[in-house]
């Protein structure tokens, strides 16, 4: 199913990808030949320094696998060790003799490879001249640059003509990696990912570009399909015996591959290794899921996708229901073999649907802005990870987390069990409770683990609801009331209530609020007599929230009870930014010093 997909992606997108057999590389020299091939001379400045990047020259030229100590050539364009006859640098002068009579075996190899396809185009006046060039004994050889060094890539050129770029070099560059990767016995047979009858390939022919899959390894060229030892294939017989593909198929799937994990658009690298590469049968989506696998995705595009939960539609709309279907390839690398880590399939409509229910369900009202925001994947990933006072930790990110919640994401499916311990130890730990925290819990609360992945649960809402009666909600709704009477009563504060007591507010509140609310009195004692209003206010908001309770505090909570402790606190927060916003909004001025709230600068950490 997954070569299929990429073969049908590959017949859709024949004008966007290289020719058989071809992949973008720097090219550092280039070889001119004169048009009657009597001269040529080498051009070029070398490998740019990283500054100059942008200047390099980049050209789709022959490639394909090759290992080992007797490599063969590319077509043309190959490194200087090939190319030039430049040798490899090595200490001793034995091993100077070695490199010198590698380096002449690599350009022998190369010279007869190229002058295969010259005469195998003797009415190309490139051919001839580059014919000319190798063979003729009075032709003005070129001289090699001492800064050439051999692993430096070399390109030919007659006159302006790229010789790589031309149709007949391409053909016989397919045709010469077709005997270099075809079944040894030239065995044909039928192909699983078209269904014809063809030659078969006995290796993939090209690997997955260096460095495309990131990793924690040395980065290194991967294998879709490795079965080199006896023991990994089916009744020990290796290589793709038991994996018949024909030429084609193997050479468009892997060309395309390449470049879904070349583009922007189509790929997404994740922060912890691995990535993801996805594109649709038809491409009329593309557009439409760009934005939405997008980390910055607007408003208006989550609001269709929000929508689109709600499509239901009738009998007589079946037809016009959209068919395309959504493709999602997730990629690790071991070594130098691909892992597949995960393969989605689904139909568009139902993906737009199933990131709806994402936005709908972990979406926050922020209460400064007065809009809902949403946070990117990525972000909720690293709030997993230790914040220092200034930012997450690199390195405190647990693995896998970004592609579980990528994979929740396009599944509809509940988060990774392990998220919500993840979020309490650290929000306990730090005390420190952001949108992409408050969003996750909101997330988890919403897609219980026995829910059907097709059902949309959104039972926890995105802003303050001031009807619940839930014993842990309410529980940390009275926290921030009470750390906002600190914070009013006392001014540069050292340690708030947060800093002291939210970690054993969160696991056992019984307790902890019981305690806090009678330090409180001495608090609203001093309220009383410097901001008699705002002593009142949050006097009266203490009384509504304890009458809320129709039983007492839990003495413990469980893990699910302390995420709504902390959406409560959270919600809580929220709605006293709106008022102190629509208050500062008012008067047109700085907030007022008796507002029932955070200050700006408050706000601004709290986000």
């Amino acid at each position: 199913m997954l070569l299929q997909a990429l073969n049908d992606f590959a017949a859709r997108s024949a004008g966007q990808l290289p020719a058989a057999y071809y992949r973008e590389k720097t090219v550092h020299w280039v070889l001119r030949i004169a048009e009657d091939g009597r001269s040529a001379e080498v051009q070029g400045e070398g490998p740019l320094p990283p500054k100059r990047r942008a200047e390099a020259l980049i050209e789709q030229v022959p490639h394909v696998q090759r290992s080992g100590t007797k490599v063969p050539p590319y077509l043309l364009v190959d490194t200087a060790e090939f190319v030039l006859q430049v040798p490899k640098s090595a200490t001793g002068e034995a091993e100077e003799e070695k490199a010198a009579a590698e380096a002449e075996r690599r350009h022998a190899a190369w010279r007869e490879l190229a002058l295969a396809w010259a005469r195998r185009a003797p009415d190309d006046p490139a051919a001839v001249a580059l014919h000319t060039y190798l063979t003729h004994p009075g032709t003005s050889r070129a001289v090699v640059p001492e800064r050439v060094e051999a692993k430096d890539m070399v390109a030919v050129r007659v006159g302006p003509q790229w010789l790589h770029a031309l149709p007949s070099v391409q053909e016989h560059w397919a045709g010469e990696v077709r005997r270099r990767k075809g079944d040894r016995t030239e065995r044909s047979g039928l192909c699983l990912v078209c269904g014809t009858h063809a030659p078969l390939l006995s290796t993939i022919p090209e690997p997955i570009k260096k460095g495309a899959v990131p990793t924690a390894g040395g980065s290194n060229e991967g294998q879709l399909i490795s079965i080199n030892a006896t023991a990994q294939g089916r009744q020990g017989i290796t290589q793709l015996a038991n994996t018949p593909i024909c030429h084609t198929c193997g050479g468009r799937a892997m060309a395309s591959l390449n470049h879904l994990l070349a583009s922007d658009r189509h790929s997404r690298r994740f922060r912890d290794h691995g990535a993801l590469v996805w594109w649709t049968r038809h491409g009329t989506s593309d557009d439409e899921i760009d934005a939405l696998m997008n980390d910055e995705a607007d408003e208006g595009v989550v609001a269709r996708a929000i929508d689109s939960i709600q499509d239901r539609p009738t009998p007589y709309a079946v037809e016009a229901v959209d068919a395309d279907l959504f493709y999602g390839l997730t990629l690790g690398l071991n070594n130098a073999r691909i892992v597949v880590r995960d393969w989605i399939d689904v139909p568009v409509p139902a993906l737009r649907a199933n990131w709806g229910r994402w936005f709908a369900e972990h979406g926050l009202f922020d209460g400064w802005t007065g809009r809902t925001q949403w946070a990117p994947i990525w972000r909720m990933a690293q709030a997993c990870g230790r914040f220092d006072g200034a930012r997450y930790v690199k390195d405190s990110v647990p693995r896998g987390l970004e592609h579980g919640f990528l994979h929740a994401a396009l599944r509809g499916l509940p988060l990774p069990a392990r998220t919500l311990p993840l979020v309490l130890q650290r929000i306990q730990a730090d005390r420190r409770i952001d949108l992409p925290r408050a969003a996750l819990l909101r997330l988890i609360l919403n897609r219980p683990f026995d829910r059907d992945g097709t059902t949309s649960v959104t039972n926890t809402p995105e802003k303050l609801d001031e009807n619940s009666t839930d014993p842990s909600y309410t529980a940390g709704r009275i926290f921030y009331v009470l750390e906002e009477v600190q914070r009013q009563a006392l001014h540069n504060l050292n340690a708030s209530l947060r800093d002291k007591h939210f970690r054993t507010a969160m696991i056992a509140p019984l307790t902890t609020l019981t305690q806090l609310t009678a330090n409180s009195i001495a608090h609203f004692k001093r309220l009383s007599r410097d901001n008699p209003k705002a002593g009142t206010a949050l006097m009266n908001r203490l009384t509504a929230l304890q009458d809320k309770l129709d039983r007492p505090l839990p003495q413990h909570l469980t893990p699910l009870e302390q995420a709504r402790f902390v959406l409560g606190y959270f919600h809580q927060r929220q709605a006293a930014l709106e008022a102190v916003a629509q208050h500062k909004k008012n008067k047109g001025t700085g907030t007022d010093a008796e507002a029932d709230g955070p200050s700006e600068s408050e706000s601004e950490s709290a986000s």
